[in-house]
């Protein structure tokens, strides 16, 4: 017998999964976007069998929403300079994220890093989608998830 609790998640590199996952995840994707009508069209489409389809279906999902209503830090490489802290926190607050804790160290040759733990469940876009807005702030080096509760 097998023991659930022992099984742990993983995060992986989309490249190094096989095919039929991969295949799976878009059809689950032309699913949830409404690109088709049923199981069996979008896995005729993706050109993936109805039993790869529903092997994996149940196991695998995009990041974003792994990370819909929780609690998620972030961690921050920024130039020392001013306003650009002010900048990502005005980020998250427009995409409705509730910030719950701020660190920031002192910035060292220009560099400030800092971490932000926000929680997830009122935002308007996806993580993956918040992350990109940070990411295109003027000032922000570096952006990465330390973890989620």
């Amino acid at each position: 017998m097998s023991d659930n609790s022992k099984k742990g998640l993983f995060l992986v590199r989309e490249e190094i999964l096989p095919e039929a996952i991969k295949k799976t995840i878009k059809v689950k994707e032309m699913l949830k976007h409404g690109d088709v009508r049923t199981i069996n069209e979008a896995v005729e489409r993706m050109d993936l069998s109805r039993s790869a389809y529903y092997k994996y279906k149940d196991y695998v999902f995009p990041f974003y929403e792994a990370s819909q209503n929780k609690i998620v830090t972030l961690s921050f490489m920024l130039t020392h300079k001013k306003g650009v802290l002010s900048s990502v926190l005005n980020v998250i607050s427009s995409e409705s994220g509730s910030i719950l804790t701020i660190n920031q160290g002192i910035p060292l040759q220009g560099i400030a890093n800092a971490t932000v733990s926000i929680e997830t469940a009122n935002m308007s876009v996806d993580l993956e989608a918040l992350l990109d807005k940070i990411k295109a702030v003027d000032g922000v080096k570096q952006v990465n998830v330390l973890g989620q509760a």
